[in-house]
């Protein structure tokens, strides 16, 4: 009996050894500090979602100083947590070989922040201001759409956007960039005003953001993988926002030691009011999911601006061949 005994545990010490070497070790760069917006893949990490699915997921942090576009297409990492989708059909104009498999945010975060009590109550009454402070990225990118969609914007309205809310707090006669989820934090803590804000997504700029992109040889060798990772990144997104988040939150926090919890828990309700993770088609195919129609319409919309190139095949660049399927919504409660 104490043979058999001592083989069963040996039995189970090598299954259990077996069934950890079998994970497949992923790399996940996301392309900024660790934040609540990254919240479901820190979920999956916390909760075992990712190793469920037969993943070692390891969360490679941005930041300023970071490269992790460089690194996925060095093979370095395997997916990279991309911006909106005019980064990839730029890349796709350089023959940059990416693909995006999953659209976690049904809309941009992007905001214009106004101060209240200036009689902006509409987006196109953002036109009457004389100042509005953006990045360059912005000017090139959402602002020519805004010239292209409303009347009355010009490039007369633009100031440089230092990352510093003070010039916009010092004049009630402009408006800052930002993204929905944190400036508008920041602002009412620091400026003790609650601003007005305009989403651009609801006012157009329909484009999908926080995508999950991956390298279009790796993806095409690697698709059982692929749908693995994005199935247990959309439960851990929906754990994320309707269960259990705090040892979640503790690993944001561990990357991130300036993220407060305070941060973290406007960030979650922003999201969720808003619709950035959650809206469109995501309502009824879960989180993650595209559609060609919305490509198109913003791929359109971007050519008529002027910001991207005519004649591009924009199928190349995306595939909705991992998403829409429903996956995790059991999980909302």
């Amino acid at each position: 009996m104490r043979i058999l005994s001592t083989l069963g545990i040996l039995a189970a010490a090598l299954a259990a050894s077996t069934s950890a070497q079998a994970l497949d070790e992923v790399k996940f760069g996301t392309n900024w500090l660790a934040q609540a917006e990254h919240g479901g893949y820190y979920q999956a990490v916390a909760d075992g979602t990712y190793e469920k699915y037969g993943l070692k997921v390891e969360i490679v942090q941005g930041g300023p100083q970071a490269a992790n576009r460089a690194l996925l297409l060095a093979g370095k990492i395997q997916f990279y947590m991309a911006g909106n989708m005019l980064q990839p059909l730029n890349a796709l104009a350089e023959d940059i070989p990416v693909i995006e498999v999953a659209a976690i945010f049904q809309k941009d975060p992007q905001v214009l922040i106004a101060h209240p009590d200036q009689g902006l109550e509409k987006f196109e009454d953002l036109a009457k201001l004389p100042t509005i402070f953006m990045g360059k990225d912005g000017f090139a990118s959402y602002f020519q759409w805004m010239k292209s969609a409303y009347e009355g914007f010009r490039d007369e309205q633009y100031k440089p956007y230092t990352f510093n809310p003070g010039p916009f707090l010092a004049d009630k006669q402009s408006a800052q960039q930002g993204y929905i989820t944190s400036e508008p934090f920041a602002i009412e803590k620091e400026g003790g005003i609650k601003p007005k804000l305009f989403l651009l997504a609801d006012a157009g700029f329909e484009t999908y953001s926080t995508m999950i992109e991956g390298r279009k040889d790796f993806v095409e060798a690697n698709k059982d993988l692929t749908q693995r990772f994005v199935d247990a990144t959309i439960e851990g997104w929906y754990t994320y926002l309707y269960g259990d988040n705090a040892a979640a939150n503790e690993l944001i926090k561990k990357d991130n030691p300036e993220m407060t919890d305070d941060q973290i828990a406007f960030s979650i309700e922003t999201m969720k009011s808003f619709g950035l993770v959650e809206s469109g088609e995501a309502l009824e195919k879960g989180i993650g999911c595209m559609t060609d129609e919305k490509q198109s319409a913003f791929y359109d919309a971007m050519v008529k601006a002027g910001v991207v190139k005519e004649g591009i095949d924009i199928t190349k660049v995306y595939t909705t061949e991992f998403v829409c399927k429903g996956v995790g919504m059991n999980l909302k409660k």
